[in-house]
C-alpha cells in the first residue's frame, strides 16, 4: 500500500475517532522516521484542547488503527492541540477565523510576493481576502501553499 493511501485511511479513521468525541480534526501530519512512521494528529475544540482530550483521541484512534491495520510497519501516534499558530486547511477553518490575523504562503506570486500577513477579511467559495496595511489581497484557495493563524506577542488569536 502506498503512503498516500495509508495517509487517507489514517485521516478517515482520525476523523471518525475525533468526531465521535465531539472534537474537530485539524490536521494529520505523517512522517517517516528510522523507526517507522510518526503520526501526529492535531485536534481542537471551542475553549481549547486539554490533556484528557488528547488521551481520549489517542486511545480511540489507536484502537481503530489496530482494528483496521493500515500501516505496514511500526508507528508512533501522537495527539496534540494545533497551538496558537493553528494551521488553516479547510474553507470552514477560514470562515471560523474571519477577523483574525493570518499568515499565508502562496504557490504563485501575487503582486510580486508569496508571503502575506494580514487580517482575514472575507471568505468566498473559491477565494479569500486579507487586509494588510491599507491593501486588500485576494487569494484563491488553489494558490495557498500554507496558511496559519498568526500570533505575535501582543497579537490576537482565537
Amino acid at each position: 500500500m502506498d503512503r498516500k493511501k495509508i495517509r487517507g485511511i489514517v485521516e478517515e479513521l482520525a476523523e471518525n475517532a475525533v468526531s465521535d468525541l465531539g472534537l474537530e480534526l485539524v490536521d494529520v501530519d505523517f512522517k517517516t522516521t528510522g523507526r517507522g512512521y510518526h503520526i501526529i494528529v492535531y485536534i481542537d475544540k471551542k475553549g481549547g484542547v486539554f490533556l484528557e482530550d488528547c488521551e481520549m483521541v489517542s486511545k480511540s484512534l489507536g484502537e481503530l488503527l489496530d482494528l483496521h491495520d493500515p500501516i505496514p510497519t511500526s508507528y508512533t501516534l501522537e495527539v496534540s492541540s494545533p497551538g496558537m499558530e493553528r494551521p488553516l486547511k479547510k474553507r470552514k477553518d477560514f470562515l471560523r477565523f474571519q477577523g483574525e490575523k493570518v499568515k499565508i504562503r502562496t504557490i504563485d506570486k501575487i503582486n510580486g510576493s508569496k508571503n502575506f500577513t494580514g487580517i482575514l477579511m472575507d471568505v468566498r467559495e473559491d477565494s479569500l481576502t486579507i487586509k494588510r496595511d491599507k491593501e486588500e489581497i485576494k487569494i484563491h484557495f488553489e494558490n495557498i501553499f500554507k496558511a496559519n493563524l498568526y500570533y505575535k506577542k501582543g497579537g490576537k488569536a482565537k
